[in-house]
C-alpha cells in the first residue's frame, strides 16, 4: 500500500470494486482501515476517507485472507535496484510465494495474479511464475490467470493519471487473464494493449528510459543556448511545436543506423561549439558513437554466419536517392571489404556513372572500386551472395531473395514480407 498500491485500490473501488488492501505494515493497514492515506498525493486522502466509508475499501495484514475473500490479485510491491544497479525481487519472491501457498487453499472459482510492480522483462516468467505455480501446485493460464500490468502514474498526478491514461498495458499467458485485467479498466480513455508478458514488462522501461533521455537532452541544449547567450525556452518552444518530426513517432523505429549530409555534420558541429565553450554536453556527444555501434552490430552478424560472400542490397543514406555522402550502407560495406568478404552491391537508384560533386567524392575516398561491386540486377547479388543484407525495401531485391530459400536475410528495415522468414535460423531482424 504504497503510492502504486494506494492509487490503485482507492482508483478501482472508486470505480465500483470490492478492494481489500495488503501491506505487511500494521500502520499502513491501521491508517488506511480508519479512512487516512498512508502516503501524500493528490486527492487520495478524500478518496480513501470515501471509499472506506461506503465499504468497498478495506486493509489488512493477512495475504491469505485478503486472497480468499477476493477474484483477483494486484501486486504492487517494490522493485528497488541493489548497489550493482540490477532489480531487486526479494518482494515480489515473497510475495508470489505467498500468494501461490493461499491459492492452494482457496475455494472458488479462477483467480488472477496480476503484477503491476516495475520489473525487467522476462522477471515474470522467471522468478514469479515459477514460485506461484510451485506454491499452489497449480499452472498459469489453467489453475489461476497471469498478467503484468504495468502502471503509468505520475507521482504528484497519479490519481488523474489513473482516470485518465495516456494507454493500457496488459501482458497476457492466456486470454482469459486478459480478459479479467481488461474489465477493471473499462471505459476509461486511451489505447489499450494486449500483450505478451516480456513486452508488457519492456513498455515501462522505455517510457521511463526516454523521459530520462528528454530531460537530459532538453537540459544539454539549454546549457549549450546559455552558453552562447540564447533564450532556451523560446529555442524549445519552436522545437516542441513540430508534432510532424520533433515531437512525433518519427525515427523512433528501431532498424539501421543514420547517415546523410545533415545529421552526422550537425552533430559533431554542436558539440565541437558546446566544447569550445567548455559545456559539457554527454547525450549530444554520445550519439554519433552510438550510431556507430549499430554499423558494428550488422557487421557482427554477418561475421557470426560464418559465410564470405555477401549481397548488399541499397547503399545510399536514405531509400529512393542516390546520396552516398555518410551512409552507414556504405560504412558497412566498407568494413566488409575490409576484412576479406566478397561483396556485391544492388541499389537501383546509384549508378556510379552519375555521381557527381561531393557524393562522388566521398564513395571515391571510401570504396574507391565501388563500380566494380555494383551489380546490375537483384538476382544477379542473390546468385553471388550467401548473406543477403536487405538495407532497403526495395520491390526487386525482396522478390530476388524470395525466389531462393538457403540464404542468411540479414534485415535492417523489416521490408514487407519479412514477417514469413521471422523466427526462421538462417533470418536476423537489427532489432526485433
Amino acid at each position: 500500500m504504497g503510492y502504486v498500491g494506494c492509487v490503485s485500490a482507492a482508483c478501482l473501488a472508486s470505480r465500483g470494486h470490492d478492494v481489500i488492501g495488503v501491506d505487511v505494515s500494521p500502520d499502513k493497514v491501521a491508517m488506511v482501515s480508519e479512512g487516512r492515506t498512508p502516503v501524500v498525493e493528490e486527492r487520495i486522502g478524500e478518496l480513501i476517507a470515501e471509499q472506506v466509508a461506503e465499504g468497498r475499501l478495506s486493509a489488512t495484514t493477512d495475504a491469505a485472507a485478503a486472497i480468499a475473500g477476493t477474484d483477483m490479485a494486484l501486486v504492487c510491491v517494490g522493485t528497488p535496484s541493489t548497489p550493482a544497479g540490477d532489480l531487486t525481487t526479494t518482494y515480489l519472491e515473497q510475495v508470489a510465494e505467498e500468494i501461490g501457498t493461499a491459492l492452494k487453499e482457496r475455494e472458488g472459482g479462477r483467480y488472477t495474479v496480476v503484477i503491476r510492480s516495475t520489473m525487467l522483462p522476462t522477471t515474470c516468467d522467471s522468478v514469479i511464475r515459477p514460485r506461484l505455480e510451485a506454491a499452489s501446485g497449480m499452472r498459469a493460464g489453467e489453475g489461476f490467470g497471469l498478467a503484468v500490468n504495468p502502471e503509468f502514474l505520475r507521482e504528484g498526478s497519479s490519481v488523474r493519471d489513473f482516470f485518465d491514461p495516456p494507454k493500457t498495458v496488459i501482458g497476457q499467458v492466456d486470454d482469459a487473464s486478459g480478459d479479467a485485467v481488461a474489465e477493471l479498466y473499462e471505459g476509461l480513455p486511451g489505447p489499450v494493449y494486449r500483450v505478451p508478458l516480456r513486452v508488457a514488462e519492456m513498455t515501462k522501461y522505455v517510457d521511463n528510459g526516454f523521459h530520462a533521455l528528454k530531460v537530459g537532452f532538453a537540459n544539454e541544449i539549454g546549457a549549450v543556448c546559455k552558453a552562447l547567450g540564447l533564450d532556451s525556452h523560446i529555442v524549445m518552444d519552436i522545437f516542441t511545436s513540430d508534432t510532424k518530426l520533433n515531437i512525433s513517432p518519427a525515427y523512433l523505429k528501431p532498424g539501421f543506423a543514420f547517415g546523410g549530409s545533415c545529421l552526422p555534420k550537425d552533430l559533431r558541429a554542436i558539440t565541437h561549439r558546446a566544447r569550445r565553450a567548455d559545456t559539457p554536453v554527454p547525450i549530444l556527444e554520445s550519439i554519433l558513437p552510438s550510431n556507430e555501434g549499430q554499423i558494428d552490430r550488422v557487421f557482427r552478424a554477418i561475421e557470426e554466419t560464418g559465410r564470405r560472400r555477401v549481397g548488399l542490397f541499397g547503399l545510399s543514406f536514405k531509400a529512393g536517392t542516390d546520396d552516398l555522402r555518410e551512409s552507414p550502407m556504405v560504412a558497412l560495406a566498407e568494413k566488409l571489404l575490409g576484412r576479406g568478404f566478397e561483396l556485391m552491391i544492388y541499389d537501383q537508384h546509384v549508378a556510379f556513372s552519375r555521381l557527381l560533386g561531393a557524393n562522388r567524392a566521398y564513395v571515391d575516398s571510401r570504396i574507391p572500386h565501388l563500380s566494380k561491386l555494383m551489380a546490375s540486377s537483384a538476382d544477379a547479388v542473390v546468385n553471388h551472395a550467401e548473406v543477403c543484407v536487405v538495407g532497403a525495401a526495395d520491390p526487386d531485391a525482396i522478390a530476388a531473395i524470395g525466389r531462393v530459400d538457403d540464404r542468411v536475410i540479414v534485415d535492417l528495415v523489416r521490408f514487407p514480407g519479412s514477417d514469413a522468414y521471422e523466427g526462421h535460423a538462417n533470418y536476423i531482424g537489427v532489432g526485433w
